[in-house]
């Protein structure tokens, strides 16, 4: 309640109020260079890839990949299961790489489940995004693909992942969980509301690790061996049916069972009852990317199934439990980057971004060969490089062989194969703000994908998180909602005064009647 808001829930604000005479609107990079702009990364045109040249978002992002020691900066809390997987259509008029060569090709895989915001020890039955992580071993290398339970992401410009985060983790002064942090955050960035409707639905808590969807999310490209390209996105849909815990459920588990995902994959695994997902691709040509309404490359938004329908590629079976959870899941290691011919990057700005944080990441957290490492190295294929040394390097350091290129003695045959798919750029180079409407893919799924029922516990879930925020981030997280859809901000809005009808100062939270122009009737049912 507004009057027994203790000193922990109010550090934000008295942090501010000892601050205010300081100004506070000069935002630097590490060595002291004022930042110009700190919403958008320098991008080669307004939907082109991100440049390496941008050292304001490497500052931040090569920071923020080493906060944390040695516990993984987000998707601490995992689970971890080995197996393989079998194709089963037909994709190579799309895609070269070996991994599609033939129905009925196998290859060895590994996934890991996770939450993203929690600490190692926190409970599985938290309300929270979950990783799928996919690796898996082909003769070209490995493939990582790294996703989550959800088609889409809370931001599509990484240069706000760090800011995101810390949003989700704890408060730096006292250490404990800050709705203000969290709502500040979701009210300013309208870009959120896709992902938090999807959160605080009844998806945002699955039973367990078996019973959920995995996406790629974002978009990539396919190649095939004509050097034809596509753009993609991947979805791995749950054999076991889609099964979501209850508030009240998930609030029991946490207390008396927080490892609760954890112990069913294992346990079903274990008695013989591996989980499996169905691939699919949905595939949209460079014409098609250059024309959509959406901007196919943002992570927010999802492609409509029946503009880009699901084309079946295989089955991905988990047969095989670690043997040691240190050595198979702490020290797995994923990486967006990890693509085999024939797969390979597209201008999705959160893609590109990971690109760079990811093995970043894991060269800080487990060493620069942390690819030697038995889960992570890829033992289909010979390693063959002019990488030697470091710490913990545990192969034979290549040999007498040549450390330096070119040269005299081994140097590697022309590959034409391998080498990546040309894209075309033209536009300026410069930092584009995107204007994306941010509004009508979540009012398709409010009004198309959920229920009555569900849409109920949508609005009980978000208010009862939301009501712990300070007043004003209340009322402007109520008008995004009532821009979603009247009924979402209204419903909110009710409850938000039943939970502080104890205090007069909470007694009114203003709803506001404005709603986006109409949007067409596209249901995303398909995509979840």
């Amino acid at each position: 309640m507004e009057g027994s808001r203790d000193e922990a829930g109010e550090q934000l604000q008295n942090w501010k109020n000892t601050r205010a005479d300081l100004n506070l609107d000069t935002l630097t990079t590490g060595a002291g260079h004022p930042v110009g702009d700190k919403l958008n990364v320098i991008t080669a045109g307004p939907r082109g890839p991100q440049l390496i040249q941008d050292s304001v978002f490497i500052d931040e992002m090569a920071h923020f990949d080493r906060e944390r020691i040695p516990e993984r900066v987000v998707h601490a809390k995992g689970a971890g299961a080995f197996g393989y997987f079998e194709v089963t259509h037909d994709i190579t008029k799309y895609c070269k790489a070996k991994i599609f060569q033939h129905v009925g090709k196998r290859t060895s895989a590994s996934v890991r489940f996770s939450s993203v915001g929690g600490e190692s020890g926190s409970a599985d039955t938290v309300r929270d995004p979950r990783g799928f992580a996919c690796k898996f071993y082909t003769e070209d290398g490995i493939w990582d693909l790294v996703g989550n339970n959800t088609p889409i992401f809370f931001i599509r410009d990484p240069f706000l992942f760090p800011s995101f985060i810390h949003t989700q983790k704890r408060n730096p002064q006292t250490h404990l969980k800050d709705a203000d942090m969290t709502w500040d955050f979701f009210s300013l960035r309208p870009e959120t509301l896709h992902q938090i409707s999807f959160l605080f639905s009844d998806r945002g808590l699955p039973d367990g690790h078996r019973h959920m969807n995995g996406y790629g999310s974002h978009t990539f490209k396919l190649v095939n061996d004509k050097q034809e390209a596509v753009y993609c996105k991947f979805h791995m849909k749950t054999n076991q049916g889609i099964k979501n815990l209850s508030a009240e459920a998930a609030n029991c588990l946490a207390s008396d069972d927080p490892d609760y995902s954890i112990r069913d994959l294992y346990n079903a695994i274990a008695t013989g009852n591996p989980p499996s997902w169905s691939m699919y691709i949905q595939v949209m040509s460079f014409q098609e990317a250059r024309v959509h309404r959406w901007n196919p490359f943002d992570v927010t938004k999802i492609w409509p199934h029946n503009e880009f329908p699901l084309i079946p590629v295989g089955q991905l079976v988990l047969n095989k439990n670690p043997v040691n959870y240190f050595a198979d899941v702490e020290q797995i290691a994923f990486d967006p980057s990890n693509m085999p011919q024939g797969i390979e990057p597209s201008p999705d700005k959160m893609l590109q971004g990971r690109l760079f944080s990811y093995p970043d990441t894991h060269r800080h957290r487990l060493g620069a060969n942390y690819l030697q490492l038995p889960v992570n190295c890829p033992f289909k294929c010979r390693v063959a490089n002019y990488q030697r040394d470091g710490p913990m390097c545990s192969t034979d350091n290549q040999g007498g062989a040549p450390n330096y290129y070119p040269n005299s003695f081994s140097a590697p045959e022309t590959q034409p194969q391998a080498i990546e798919h040309s894209l075309a750029v033209t536009n300026d180079v410069a930092r584009y703000c995107s204007n994306e409407d941010d509004f009508c893919q979540v009012t398709s799924f409010y009004v198309n994908v959920l229920n009555a029922d569900e849409r109920r516990r949508l609005c009980a879930n978000v208010a009862g998180s939301l009501k712990d925020a300070q007043l004003f981030i209340r009322r402007r997280m109520v008008d995004l909602l009532t821009k979603v859809h009247v009924e979402f901000g209204a419903q909110v809005s009710s409850l938000l005064e039943k939970h502080n009808a104890a205090n007069p100062q909470k007694a009114m939270i203003k709803t506001y009647s404005r709603h986006t122009s109409e949007c067409a009737a596209t249901s995303e049912k398909s995509n979840l």
